[in-house]
């Protein structure tokens, strides 16, 4: 068996709970850069927060690991790929502190 089958022990519940939190995270940073006008970070972490969803269908039971794990790896590679825009873009995402 490969390393880490010990986390099959762990109740599918607790990753849930891991998954819903980390959504309410990304979607209440979505929801703060929205509110002071920052577009390309507020998508980054509203991809992210899709992310977390995608997660949870997985332990929802409705779809595969590979299937959910695949999409959430591109929603997350694309929300990393928005937050590096937003730094790069001078005054083009409102005020900067």
């Amino acid at each position: 068996m490969p390393y880490g089958s010990f986390v099959n022990d762990i109740p599918s519940g607790v990753f849930l709970l891991i998954h819903v939190t980390a959504f309410a995270i990304g979607a209440g940073f979505a929801w703060t850069a929205l509110g002071r006008g920052l577009t390309l970070l507020a998508t980054s972490s509203g991809l992210f927060a899709a992310a977390e969803l995608s997660y949870m269908t997985y332990h929802l039971d409705w779809t595969v690991f590979l299937f959910a794990h695949t999409i959430s790896e591109v929603l997350d590679l694309s929300a990393f790929v928005c937050a590096f825009r937003a730094l790069g873009e001078d005054g083009e995402e409102g005020p900067h502190a």
